[in-house]
């Protein structure tokens, strides 16, 4: 799918990846422009930037998805592209609490579950749309510091796999983001750790690689190239990854 002439909405979009997709959607010419996100004035700055529209959004909170389609519609119609990319770095294992395990599900699942309600019906009677759902490379290995983080990034990937399954054959286009470590607020001060073995990109080299995908409306989004290698690595031989990952930790906690 191409952006131009396109209603875009993306959330989590006051700074990082959400920013920088929000500035190359404008530069490839959408139509109109819709960010979301919990901080109003970064997030302002950034619509006044795009000439777009600001909503101030918890994404955790259905009823607030919903008035960010409404409001979206009203100003710019039917919604082309949804980009359901907010997320938080909360780590810990299963210690953790009920409270931290809920906040990660809430963001990273329930919010992709909240907007697919909100849209994806509509689009299929279009037969037209695209969702795309910000995960992780998480989500496809896993993080060997956090259960928090890998279980709801991999509960991601599977609920985008849902979607493709369910609405692919009705018109609409399903995308789930991949990442390793991107520069970010959410990746500050951990620039030497386990996720940016790879490297380290920058946002908008991400939003290259989602316009490439979503152009070709291939599923995987997947800046890291060498993540492929590792799922395959991962599912050739799962006991030996796992075997890998855990001289990996082990390696990580001595250094710590």
């Amino acid at each position: 799918m191409k952006i131009e002439g396109k209603v875009a909405v993306i959330t989590g979009a006051a700074s990082g990846i959400g920013r920088a997709l929000a500035r190359r959607f404008k530069a490839e010419g959408a139509k109109g422009i819709a960010v979301a996100d919990v901080q109003p004035a970064p997030l302002q700055a950034v619509a006044e930037e795009i000439g777009g529209l600001g909503v101030v959004t918890d994404v955790a909170k259905e009823a607030d998805i919903q008035r960010l389609v409404a409001e979206t519609e009203e100003q710019f119609g039917p919604i082309d592209i949804f980009c359901s990319n907010a997320g938080i770095a909360r780590y810990g294992g299963e210690e953790s609490s009920d409270e931290e395990w809920d906040l990660n599900w809430q963001i990273h699942v329930m919010a992709h579950v909240y907007a697919a309600r909100a849209v994806a019906p509509k689009m299929a009677a279009r037969g037209s749309g695209y969702l795309v759902n910000t995960a992780s490379a998480a989500g496809l290995l896993t993080h060997i510091h956090s259960a928090t983080y890998s279980v709801t990034k991999h509960g991601a990937v599977a609920l985008a796999e849902y979607l493709s399954i369910t609405y692919g054959n009705r018109g609409v286009r399903v995308s789930v983001l991949c990442p390793q470590a991107v520069r970010t607020a959410m990746t500050e001060g951990h620039e030497e750790s386990i996720a940016s073995v790879d490297g380290m990109i920058e946002p908008e080299q991400l939003a290259d690689s989602v316009i490439e995908t979503m152009d070709r409306e291939e599923f995987l989004i997947i800046p890291h190239q060498q993540v492929l290698d590792y799922m395959r690595r991962k599912t050739g031989d799962y006991d030996r990854w796992l075997k890998g990952m855990r001289r990996m930790k082990d390696h990580y906690v001595e250094e710590g």
